[in-house]
């Protein structure tokens, strides 16, 4: 028998995927071939999800050293120093964020393309179990029909051509072509039980995919919100919200890493199936079909005998002779005895009615049905199916790194937030360029009249009381430039006169016209001995 099909080619991702090592938990090697009921082959599927689980340990145990030395040798950074590890945490939460978007992105397209995969498998299951369930009704009825129908219709004109001998013994020769029909029929395989065993295989696949697929959709959610929480948290420098992010982090963790084993282990063992699929089958179904009808239906080419073809030319033949027999009835013996009229016609009505079956029983064996269904069922397993369960493995993969990422970037968010509120904490409150004095200086107006003025000053060259400004002077509407000139000429103090009193709820220094024209005459060095002794 010929094995070598060219309408079905496994994909080179199941050829990869078949070469993988497979050792049992003996750390044995065996045989590659798919055999689900062996356990050492299950053994080595087990195998591969307890690698995922050794990876898992190992994430773990490197993420929990690198938490340690994060809190043993966390030292008081100088201001030199928040700047690069800020840039660090930035960068970092910038990278999880964009890896765990497309992990997302592509944990949805593997999940799609695995649905669709297993779709298409129990589509074919259900439509192979409806032609075997059609097949199987039409033989049982024609056999029905052949032993009850018929053999009653036989017993009446018995009794009524009981006279002539001619006719009787054509009523048994249409007796034995009965027989020879549902000889014929019995012949034909028992499909009763592989039509059970498909209907159960596709429900049992559509309800495990159906929760294999809702509970890749609620991980996926899952990812997405941990990591749109985790950017939250780190830009409203949420400590709570971080602490949260990190323990779900944590959790998301561990269910990639299960996730990986669970669906490598499954691309494995039906990359296996996928490679030798025809062998498989057919070890399944030796007990139950002959082999060469099983290898009919696997190949369906046309150099290869129908099985089936004998018993239909068989049952066709036997069908055409017993309407002569009948016709022939109706031509002679109905005008000699009238009452035979109506069996007569009861049998040809039967036999037009097996005639219709034998055409659409011929039409449900041919093996292009079947085969069509076996082809859709190994290109949506082995095509869609093992390549969403690749991609649901990188999603896993990218998950795995995005959440590491952002496990390692938390922690010195978390520190840099807390050094940021120490160094708030150490700034002077008296300082009137501490943001959080001029805050508390708004809210106690009572307070902020306490405070001395920057702007005043003592000189040798005027009295104290010419110089300190009105008790009620409005903002000046004086020029920026020409403030800024009037600060030079009074030393140009880098603390106080460099920086702009524009905007900070502080009046510029007043002075009389009379001190203004003095100043303006008075030399260059005059001015700098007057701005040193100002600043002294």
């Amino acid at each position: 028998m010929s094995s070598i099909r060219d309408d079905y080619i496994a994909p080179w991702w199941t050829y990869w995927l078949h070469n993988f090592p497979h050792v049992n938990l003996n750390f044995q090697p065996i045989d590659n071939t798919f055999t689900p009921q062996d356990q050492s082959y299950q053994q080595s599927l087990i195998f591969l999800g307890c690698v995922a689980a050794a990876g898992l340990g190992l994430n773990l145990l490197c993420l929990a050293i690198y938490l340690s030395c994060l809190c043993c040798c966390r030292k008081d950074e100088e201001e030199e120093s928040k700047r690069p590890n800020s840039c660090c945490v930035t960068w970092s939460a910038v990278a999880a964020g964009l890896i765990s978007c497309a992990a997302v992105g592509v944990g949805f397209y593997g999940n799609s393309e695995t649905n669709d995969g297993v779709y298409q498998l129990t589509y074919s299951l259900y439509n192979a179990n409806h032609t075997l369930g059609g097949v199987d009704n039409l033989v049982t009825n024609t056999m029905g029909s052949m032993e009850s129908g018929l053999k009653q219709h036989l017993a009446r004109l018995d009794e009524i051509f009981a006279t002539r001998g001619d006719y009787v013994q054509t009523l048994r020769f249409m007796q034995q072509m009965a027989d020879n029909v549902i000889k014929q029929l019995l012949g034909l395989p028992d499909w009763d039980t592989a039509k059970v065993d498909l209907a159960a295989i596709a429900d049992l696949t559509a309800y495990v995919e159906y929760y294999r697929w809702l509970t890749y959709l609620l991980l996926l959610i899952l990812d997405l919100v941990i990591c749109l929480a985790a950017c939250l948290g780190l830009a409203k420098q949420s400590r709570w919200l971080l602490t949260t992010m990190m323990v779900f982090g944590v959790l998301t963790l561990i269910l990639s890493w299960a996730s990986l084993g669970v669906d490598l282990a499954t691309a494995v063992g039906t990359s296996d199936f996928c490679v030798i699929p025809d062998k498989f089958i057919m070890n399944q179904t030796k007990d139950l079909i002959s082999s060469d009808i099983v290898h009919y239906y696997l190949y369906c080419s046309q150099t290869l005998p129908n099985p089936f073809q004998q018993s239909l030319t068989i049952f066709q033949r036997s069908l055409t002779t017993m309407q002569i027999q009948v016709q022939g009835l109706l031509q002679f013996a109905v005008p000699l005895f009238p009452t035979a009229e109506r069996d007569l016609l009861g049998i040809q009505h039967l036999l037009n009615s097996s005639e219709a079956s034998l055409h659409q029983l011929t039409a449900l064996l041919d093996c292009r049905g079947l085969n069509k269904d076996y082809l859709d069922a190994l290109i949506g397993v082995c095509y869609d199916g093992v390549e969403g369960l690749l991609y649901l493995c990188l999603f896993s993969i990218l998950a795995i790194c995005a959440f590491c990422a952002m496990l390692c970037a938390i922690p010195r968010a978390w520190t840099h937030i807390a050094s940021r509120e120490r160094d708030y904490d150490d700034i002077d409150e008296e300082d009137p360029f501490n943001p959080q004095a001029r805050r508390m200086t708004t809210h106690n107006p009572n307070h902020a009249t306490n405070v001395h003025s920057f702007c005043s000053y003592s000189s040798s060259m005027g009295s104290q009381s010419s110089l300190h400004p009105p008790a009620a002077q409005a903002v000046s509407n004086a020029p920026v430039s020409e403030y800024m000139n009037q600060s030079a000429l009074f030393g140009g103090n880098q603390r106080y006169e460099n920086v702009p009193l524009i905007g900070r709820g502080s009046p510029p220094p007043s002075y009389s016209p009379s001190m203004r024209a003095t100043y303006l005459s008075m030399t260059e060095d005059q001015i700098r001995h007057f701005g040193n002794d100002f600043q002294a």
